[in-house]
């Protein structure tokens, strides 16, 4: 199976996004930069084949994605949950959590992600 990371083809995006991110996003940014949560590396905007992910960390294999209102309708629901699939079979976990969320519980937000990285440490990678 190809894994293609930060494929060059999706650079230009990947830029983008990062220099037009949301107020969320900013937010929780600023929680996961430089290994501020838990001493891990976390990435922006990192790709994993097609799909660009809003943060990631490569020690525990571990995806975070912020969704907006859009996510709820269900076209981008099902390409959620495709997506979703598709990163499981990679042996990428992924955490999701809606805007709302961290702009009014950040600590929740926060807590959850670390039981999310603990469950990710002492998991095995899903079989491929």
């Amino acid at each position: 199976m190809n894994k293609c990371y930060n494929c060059l083809y999706l650079k230009k995006i990947r830029r983008e996004l990062r220099q037009n991110q949301t107020e969320c996003e900013r937010i929780l940014w600023s929680n996961l930069r430089s290994k501020r949560f838990n001493n891990l590396k976390f990435y922006r905007q990192y790709s994993v084949g097609r799909y660009v992910l809003d943060f990631y960390c490569p020690a525990v294999r571990l995806a975070v994605e912020v969704d907006g209102g859009q996510h709820n309708k269900t076209r981008q629901a099902n390409r959620d949950i495709q997506r979703t699939k598709y990163l499981f079979r990679r042996g990428i976990m992924v955490i999701r959590f809606w805007n709302n969320d961290i702009r009014d519980n950040l600590q929740g937000v926060l807590e959850r992600l670390d039981e999310a990285v603990k469950t990710s440490f002492n998991s095995p990678s899903p079989p491929l």
